[in-house]
């Protein structure tokens, strides 16, 4: 914690921050016209909001993107706020809400978060019935998780897993999972004013990917990116309902792997 709150005293870090807040997913280049700020300059802010994970960042093709972490601000609230001002809380999850929000000029939703495990561990917990069913509440994807394969979705705890047309795209255990995602549902049906704009709206057709690997610095772990994309527009209601949706999971997933409250059955850890 003392490395965020070193970042957060710099005036030109904290308009990067509000920079990226406003757009997120912005280059180097972009940033740097943004801010009116010398490269350089910018690349060593960058580095040290990077260092106390305010910042992370994904590749698209030779262009490294920055996102807005909210995880360490996250982490402040619950340590340095909300217990000597409970009658805020209501603000709170306002500025959580909307730092946690997707750039609504690119159709895109990238999260990062650290685990204190293994990308081996994590993979499991991505791909494993009986895990997912605790971080997932009952619910989530089911697949033998090969290239090419089915997964199958549960919405509900007490129902069955349904093919909702969705895909393994990528699967490298213990370094990557990507498959597509399900389309809208009948329950989402009352998001929209008309039938024909729901119609329109279920033919989309997003991907999740999730990316682990060794975390920048040895005793964070596991640094695990999700990056759903693949959005028709940035008006998504697909992009809109799923950006609070893997906060959630994932915060659930970490707690899971951090806490030992799941261990695998004898053979699964033979397989380890």
């Amino acid at each position: 914690m003392d490395e965020v709150f070193k970042a957060l005293a710099d005036a030109g870090r904290r308009r990067l921050l509000d920079s990226l807040n406003v757009r997120n997913g912005q280059s180097l280049q972009e940033l740097c016209t943004e801010l009116d700020m010398a490269r350089q300059s910018v690349s060593k802010h960058l580095a040290v909001l990077e260092r106390a994970n305010l910042v992370s960042t994904a590749w698209q093709g030779r262009t490294k993107l920055h996102y807005l972490n909210p995880v360490p601000i996250h982490e402040i609230a619950d340590r340095w706020i909300s217990q000597y001002e409970r009658g805020r809380i209501a603000a709170l999850a306002h500025v959580k809400h909307t730092l946690e929000g997707v750039d609504m000029s690119k159709p895109e939703f990238v999260y990062v978060t650290y685990i204190q495990s293994t990308p081996e561990k994590v993979y499991q917990a991505l791909t494993d019935p009986e895990f997912i069913s605790v971080y997932m509440g009952g619910t989530g994807p089911q697949s033998d998780w090969q290239v090419g394969s089915t997964v199958r979705w549960k919405s509900d705890a007490a129902g069955e897993f349904e093919e909702l047309g969705q895909q393994v795209l990528e699967a490298e255990p213990g370094s990557k999972l990507s498959y597509t995602w399900h389309t809208l549902q009948p329950m989402h049906r009352d998001l929209f004013d008309s039938d024909a704009e729901f119609e329109q709206a279920r033919m989309e057709r997003s991907r999740v990917t999730f990316d682990i690997e060794p975390a920048e610095v040895a005793e964070m772990g596991v640094k695990l990116t999700i990056t759903h994309d693949r959005f028709d527009s940035p008006e998504s209601k697909m992009l809109e309902s799923i950006s609070g949706g893997w906060v959630m999971i994932l915060s659930a997933l970490k707690t899971t792997l951090e806490g030992g409250q799941w261990i695998a059955p004898p053979e699964k850890m033979a397989q380890q």
